[in-house]
């Protein structure tokens, strides 16, 4: 709906007093409908509720404008190799949202702000990385971070040892310690299959290396119930409300 705006001061009037007067609505859910990129100024969208606007602008907003809860975003990102986690989540604008995202969630500028790296993959690795400002899950993926089983694919060359898959599975020694047990199988010739709990990825070279193969690529795809299912590589999408790890 195209929205009149009242005659404004020589400086313009806050873009959030507009909008609040014209809905008609509170100021909050005002501010909201702007940061959640529902309103346009000549065409663009602006999501500034302070931003000015002058009485020969246009301000629009989308019918299809419906408030959502402003709750804190948990980002799924289909991390490329090469990358650490600072240049992971330096892909987590609008450009690399998935289109093919289901969560429901809509993105708004906030959701990038105040998010923590978990269970971080090493640069070398590809797949699954988890951007959160949810406290709660925070804190499920450092606390539990050993109980949460990861699952990984695992290209490698060479001709294993004769008990190397056992090995893998029961758990190799690491400095005196047994490391714990892993399901391991194979995918392909050359592909592994792992699925671990408490063993690190950046431990899954040494572990190849113990058993005369060398891992040449690395993939994440699963974190205990959530999957990266099927979104691009260098993409990224919500973890959708009611999904748990």
């Amino acid at each position: 709906m195209d929205i009149d705006k009242a005659t404004p001061d020589e400086e313009g009037q806050r873009l959030s007093k507009v909008v609040a007067a014209q809905v008609p609505c509170s100021r909050r859910e005002a501010e909201q409908y702007i940061v959640q990129g529902w309103v346009r100024v000549d065409g663009k969208v602006v999501q500034e509720p302070q931003s000015r606007v002058a009485g020969d602008q246009h301000v629009q907003i989308s019918a299809q404008a419906r408030l959502q809860a402003v709750e804190p975003a948990t980002i799924l990102l289909h991390k490329p190799a090469g990358m650490g986690p600072e240049q992971a989540q330096a892909l987590l604008g609008a450009a690399s949202h998935w289109a093919g995202d289901a969560s429901g969630v809509r993105r708004i500028k906030s959701h990038g702000v105040g998010l923590k790296a978990l269970l971080v993959l090493p640069p070398q690795a590809s797949g699954l990385s988890v951007f959160s400002q949810d406290g709660r899950i925070v804190r499920k993926l450092i606390e539990d971070a050993g109980l949460i089983e990861q699952e990984l694919i695992a290209d490698v060359t060479g001709t294993i040892a004769p008990d190397g898959l056992a090995r893998l599975c029961r758990g190799l020694v690491l400095e005196g310690k047994a490391m714990p047990a892993a399901r391991v199988s194979w995918q392909s010739e050359q592909r592994l299959r792992f699925a671990v709990k408490g063993i690190a990825p950046q431990w899954l070279p040494w572990m190849c290396e113990q058993v005369n193969l060398k891992l040449t690529a690395l993939r994440r795809i699963r974190i205990g119930r959530v999957s990266m299912a099927k979104f691009p590589l260098g993409q990224w999408c919500y973890l959708a409300p009611g999904e748990r790890f």
